[in-house]
């Protein structure tokens, strides 16, 4: 045993806490982001859905991890780019396919 008395609960942990804070907000960016994928490819063609519903799933899975967790507003911000990315692309990627036959 050591003869400097017990010193347990005394460390500084606020670096491992901050690590430990990032990957599960890493995580849960990554988690979301795979879901909202597969939402929108499933809906989209798999059930034949289409462009539409597929979008307006991703968007109900993103606000709502969103606001339980009480994202950032990075985290707004990046959804709401990848909601107008894929919106654009719902309008382009038809009218594209109508001008090629």
């Amino acid at each position: 045993m050591a003869a400097g008395g017990d010193a347990r609960g005394h460390m500084e942990i606020q670096d491992q806490r901050d690590t430990f804070h990032g990957f599960l907000i890493a995580s849960i960016w990554g988690s979301t982001v795979t879901v909202q994928l597969i939402a929108l490819l499933v809906l989209a063609f798999a059930i034949g859905a289409g462009w539409w519903p597929g979008l307006f799933a991703l968007i109900a899975i993103g606000v709502a991890v969103g606001l339980f967790f009480r994202m950032s507003s990075v985290y707004w911000a990046v959804q709401i780019g990848l909601w107008v990315l894929l919106g654009i692309g719902g309008f382009l990627v038809p009218a594209l396919a109508g001008m090629m036959g």
